[in-house]
């Protein structure tokens, strides 16, 4: 079973960038695909961003697009997702979760029950 560790969050100015890490541990990591999930306060979790295992494709929701860029390094079991040009309505606590089946996760944003602890994103002037 994977598990996962969320590091990178913190507080930032509208504008401004961070850089999270989704760190994993266990059996069959690479043959994974991998993604980012948020939840704002008082809202439903929702897809961010997710990197695919089979051909490496990216996958964007609508707001983040042109804005995030997602990376994997699995020498390291990393995905990364660098967020530019931050909007308050990026605030929110930051998930990653995996699934060996890229449809399911990176186009139906559907995710494993289980979470790790996240990551705390807080965009404000």
């Amino acid at each position: 079973q994977l598990k996962f560790v969320e590091t990178g969050g913190g507080f930032v100015q509208p504008g401004g960038s961070l850089n999270l890490s989704c760190t994993g541990s266990g059996f069959g990591w690479i043959w994974h695909s991998v993604a980012w999930f948020r939840q704002a306060p008082g809202k439903e979790r929702e897809g961010v961003s997710c990197f695919g295992s089979i051909d490496n494709q990216t996958y964007y929701a609508d707001s983040v697009k042109g804005r995030f860029i997602i990376s994997r390094d699995n020498t390291k079991n990393t995905v990364t997702l660098q967020m530019n040009n931050l909007k308050p309505s990026d605030t929110g606590v930051y998930y990653c979760a995996a699934d060996a089946a890229e449809g399911r996760l990176c186009l139906q944003w559907q995710a494993p029950a289980s979470w790790g602890q996240g990551t705390q994103v807080t965009v404000s002037s």
